[in-house]
């Protein structure tokens, strides 16, 4: 792959769902669907919201490590990165990716105790395009 960080950034960007695993207590994946993180730099830090009550946070907590699938159907292209996860509840990375609609889901806005940061840092990745996979390095 040529460009990397613009091939794989551009599938990234283009898409509205990314699927978050974790490991749960008994060591097996856990994979969910959530909303596009809100912030990335690069191929490396992605920024999602959840609920701090949520299973997913509990298991971060316990166990960090993580992967993030983007997926493009259209086109049958999908890249893989994984990493770890930090749980953050600090007022400055809460306000970073607060949008006004999340009062819907935080009833007392950006200061509210059921809402928290998911930091993801990727360590590698894997792409999958033209019926090939390609592993990389972040």
């Amino acid at each position: 792959m040529k460009d990397a960080e613009s091939t794989i950034g551009k599938l990234i960007d283009s898409q509205r769902t990314a699927f978050v695993g974790s490991v749960d207590g008994d060591g097996f994946p856990n994979m969910k669907a959530m909303l596009a993180p809100r912030v990335r730099e690069g191929l490396k830090i992605f920024y999602f919201t959840t609920n701090t009550s949520s299973m997913r946070v509990k298991q971060y907590l316990h166990d960090d490590k993580a992967c993030v699938y983007f997926y493009n159907g259209r086109f049958f292209r999908g890249v893989m990165l994984k990493g770890t996860m930090e749980v953050l509840t600090d007022a400055a990375s809460k306000e970073m990716i607060w949008r006004p609609g999340d009062h819907m889901y935080y009833k007392e806005g950006v200061t509210d105790p059921d809402y928290c940061v998911l930091r993801f840092t990727a360590s590698s990745g894997r792409y999958y395009s033209n019926f090939s996979s390609e592993d990389f390095d972040v």
